[in-house]
């Protein structure tokens, strides 16, 4: 019988324990990290709430640090702005009274004219001829008149008779002016000193009373056209100066108030002005879109504030000062406005501190230190 016989080698019989080591070594690293977590975990919330009550210690204990400024009384003048309108001191467009056509015109378009200058001639031929047959009548009618009258004085003939004639050579006169007049009407003469501007017409044109012949201004002075809020009313006097600039110009110009319309406008709530402004150089034309500024109000213990410092409320406004290291909520009422401060009329006095900055985190009696002032 043969037998067979199975040989055992070192590296067989260790195998199986060369298997069981890596997994030993991941169950002791899973062990480690379990206990590295606890302990972690078990540390953290003392280390969070330790690190939280600091900073509400301290917010407790320091002041805020804000900005501020003193006030003082000053000087102030309110200004208000308004746009306003050039007009001409004097204008009117030239226009005929009676039909007729252009014999002549006798002006060139720009030119300077004299107040009684004829600018403009109607033909007045048919009214020549008319005149002459009236005044021709009318040496008739003297030559009868006189006739009547030395024999109503002898007794010839009836008073009447004598009235009848002179009632006739009184209407006869009385056509004869209606005729001159109208010949003068026929002239258009220029009714004051003044530029005349473009013609519209030409000679020889048949011209109405409706036809718009040429413009006739006078520009030695200028008249400007402005309106304001009607709560200043009561402070605009005839007399009183403003300035105003105009576009396309960098000059600035002075004028004084000439004429108060004596009505509130009630759909714009303003009041019209009118003032006056010497233009001997003519660089000022009418129409010209004008930027007027007037005094209004003057004060010489003003109180202003920087405008960033006014708080709006629903139905007041107040600002933060600071009283004893605290800030301090004030109502106050406002008056004139800059574009960067605010006049105040009521609420505060010279030698407060109003807070300027951090307006809107600050809180009646909250701790302040104010690091500007001025």
């Amino acid at each position: 019988m043969q037998s067979s016989k199975v040989s055992t080698s070192p590296d067989t019989l260790s195998a199986p324990r060369a298997r069981r080591h890596p997994v030993i070594r991941v169950v002791l690293w899973g062990i480690a990290a379990l206990v590295a977590a606890a302990i972690i975990w078990f540390l953290r919330p003392k280390v969070t709430n330790a690190g939280a009550k600091k900073p509400d210690k301290a917010r407790e204990v320091a002041p805020l640090s804000v900005s501020g400024v003193t006030l003082a009384a000053v000087p102030f003048t309110e200004i208000i702005t308004a746009n306003g309108s050039l007009r001409a001191d004097e204008a009117v467009e030239l226009q005929t009274e009676v039909n007729g056509k252009i014999a002549s015109l006798n002006f060139v378009e720009g030119q300077r004219v004299k107040m009684g200058e004829v600018l403009v001639k109607i033909d007045d031929s048919s009214l020549q001829a008319s005149l002459r047959r009236a005044e021709a009548r009318r040496k008739l009618a003297e030559v009868r008149e006189k006739r009547l009258a030395r024999l109503v004085a002898e007794g010839g003939v009836s008073r009447l008779e004598y009235e009848s004639a002179s009632g006739e050579l009184a209407v006869i006169e009385t056509e004869i002016d209606i005729i001159r007049t109208d010949i003068a009407k026929t002239s258009i003469r220029a009714p004051f000193d003044g530029v005349v501007g473009l013609r519209f017409v030409s000679t020889g044109a048949y011209v109405a009373p409706a036809t718009r012949i040429a413009t006739l201004q006078n520009l030695n002075n200028i008249k400007v056209d402005f309106s304001i809020p009607e709560r200043y009313a009561t402070y605009v006097k005839p007399g009183a100066p403003i300035t105003f600039v105009v576009a396309g110009s960098n000059a600035t110009y002075k004028g004084t108030v000439d004429a108060i319309e004596p009505r509130i406008d009630v759909s714009t709530r303003t009041i019209l002005l009118r003032a006056v402004c010497s233009n001997s150089d003519l660089a000022l034309i009418p129409g010209l879109f004008a930027r007027v500024e007037f005094s209004v109000n003057k004060s010489e213990n003003a109180l202003l504030v920087p405008a960033i410092a006014i708080i709006n409320g629903l139905e007041e406004r107040f600002v933060f000062v600071a009283r004893d290291g605290k800030a301090a909520r004030v109502r106050v009422r406002t008056g004139a406005r800059t574009s960067t401060q605010v006049q105040v009329v009521d609420g505060l006095t010279a030698g407060d501190v109003v807070l300027t900055s951090g307006v809107q985190q600050l809180r009646a009696g909250l701790p302040v230190a104010v690091v500007k002032s001025k």
